[in-house]
């Protein structure tokens, strides 16, 4: 069930049932030369849909930009500064609050979302704490790699050239959810360097592709099936352990 494909009635129906919600957050940001702008958040949002369509878990719709400053030298990549993900994060827990949501997970697909996220609850959970007052809902935040089971799967499909941004692993999910989408690039040399970086203008110099340690030509829609298929059933027992919850 997708709330933004249902009505207040079906939601209201639903809450009858649920108190829980899973909103897919990631980022709109380069990955690479065959790497989708949409990746971070393309990847929990393929994930978060298989798993409503396998279990009836209701999924919001995704958060699709988030902490990318870093990526800005590379054309496309939108980015928000942290005070304008908090508040805009706020205001959706507050939203979702209001209508009678308790149990709200998030399933991240950007690494650089962590520790606005973590604020983010941090902030929402202050309003309680400082009133005196008990918080009726909680939340939570899971990068979909850190599923149970799934980072090994990817170390298992890519022991090589999985890399740390613009993954082979993540690339074959979004092939997985947009086959038509497959870019057939060339690139040199065949495992992106590794390293750090400080700002955008030294990101683009250190890793000029944008890959970083990675070889995501080994992405394939059939791999990305294996990894979004086992990713789904971790999400849906995590997300209805969560929700089913009295802490």
């Amino acid at each position: 069930m997708l709330l933004h494909q249902s009505t207040w009635q079906e939601v209201e129906a639903y809450l009858e049932r649920s108190k829980g919600i899973i909103i897919p957050i990631g980022s709109t940001e380069q990955h690479g030369p065959n790497g989708l702008l949409g990746t971070d958040a393309l990847c929990p949002e393929i994930i978060a849909h298989e798993a409503s369509k396998a279990s009836g878990l209701l999924v919001a719709p995704t958060f699709n930009v988030g902490i990318a400053q870093h990526h800005m030298a590379f054309a496309g990549t939108i980015t928000l500064r942290p005070s304008t993900m908090l508040a805009a994060m706020q205001d959706w827990i507050d939203s979702l609050v209001r209508h009678g949501f308790e149990r709200l997970y998030f399933l991240n697909g950007h690494g650089g979302n962590v520790a606005t996220i973590q604020a983010a609850f941090a902030e929402s959970y202050s309003d309680w704490s400082l009133s005196g007052e008990s918080c009726p809902h909680r939340l939570k935040g899971r990068n979909w790699w850190e599923l149970p089971g799934i980072m090994q799967i990817c170390r298992d499909t890519f022991p090589v050239g999985d890399g740390s941004h613009a993954t082979a692993s993540e690339v074959a999910v979004t092939y997985y959810g947009y086959p038509d989408s497959i870019k057939d690039v060339k690139m040199t040399p065949k495992i992106a360097p590794d390293g750090d970086f400080a700002d955008a203008a030294d990101y683009r110099a250190t890793f000029p592709d944008g890959r970083i340690g990675s070889d995501p030509s080994q992405a394939t829609p059939e791999k990305g099936e294996a990894i979004t298929l086992a990713a789904r059933d971790a999400l849906i027992a995590e997300a209805t352990a969560f929700f089913n919850s009295d802490d």
